[in-house]
């Protein structure tokens, strides 16, 4: 069955021009001109992935995100005609799995998108090598049923946040640059925007941790990136 993917553009041309060449790729796409109107298509159609235009009349993309997330785990690309640090921050705190700056060549768009469908099923492809759920004391994480519990009750997680998660406890004590991340779980060239990778190990202290000034889980390697650490290996390195 092919993947629907819903088009959130207030600009007819440009909206028009992503359903055809979606279609032609082979999806089932739906479309919505504003914000409002994006929240009845998800909540109707539940689209497998959606393209969220960040400048929208009734509501804004930031503000269709941010309800959606609350309700779903589905991949959202958020686009923009603004190239502002601030702006794409934002978007990925509130949830977004990627960001595509107008213009850009609907190749590249079609590239990300299959890539991010590539993360998901791998992500929740059961791993055989490993266990299904793996024990950090008062936080638990189900690898296979993509969850995330603290003191046995379970934390909204999202997606792309909890795909890194389950990267860095897939290769514990193993240091990773940004880049690499990048590649590995973000699944392509993202050259330039390694300010996600920050963002999503914010998230992630923020959630994981006691005191997120002070992680016991997630470290940063200075002058390299981010390593996995269970905090007896942690001490044991101090």
């Amino acid at each position: 069955m092919a993947r629907t993917i819903l088009v959130v553009e207030d600009d007819a041309t440009l909206r028009e021009t992503l359903v055809d060449a979606l279609e032609l790729e082979g999806f089932r796409v739906i479309a919505a001109p504003d914000g409002r109107e994006a929240l009845t298509r998800f909540r109707t159609d539940r689209p497998d992935l959606i393209l969220l235009d960040l400048m929208l009349p009734e509501l804004s993309g930031i503000e269709v995100c941010r309800i959606i997330r609350a309700e779903s785990g589905v991949p959202i690309v958020m686009l923009t005609a603004k190239d502002s640090e601030l702006d794409k921050v934002v978007g990925l705190e509130l949830g977004a799995d990627d960001y595509v700056t107008k213009p850009f060549s609907l190749r590249e768009l079609s590239a990300r998108i299959r890539a991010l469908f590539r993360r998901s099923e791998q992500v929740a492809a059961p791993d055989a090598t490993g266990p299904a759920v793996i024990d950090l004391g008062r936080v638990q994480v189900d690898l296979a049923g993509h969850r995330l519990l603290r003191d046995g009750e379970a934390i909204a997680m999202k997606p792309k946040a909890f795909e890194l998660l389950a990267f860095l406890l897939r290769h514990p004590g193993q240091a990773f640059t940004r880049d690499q991340l990048l590649e590995r779980v973000w699944g392509y060239d993202y050259a330039g925007e390694t300010r996600t990778v920050d963002v999503h190990v914010h998230w992630l202290r923020s959630t994981l941790e006691d005191d997120a000034a002070a992680p016991r889980f997630i470290h940063t390697v200075r002058g390299v990136g981010y390593v996995f650490r269970r905090p007896t290996e942690a001490a044991a390195r101090a």
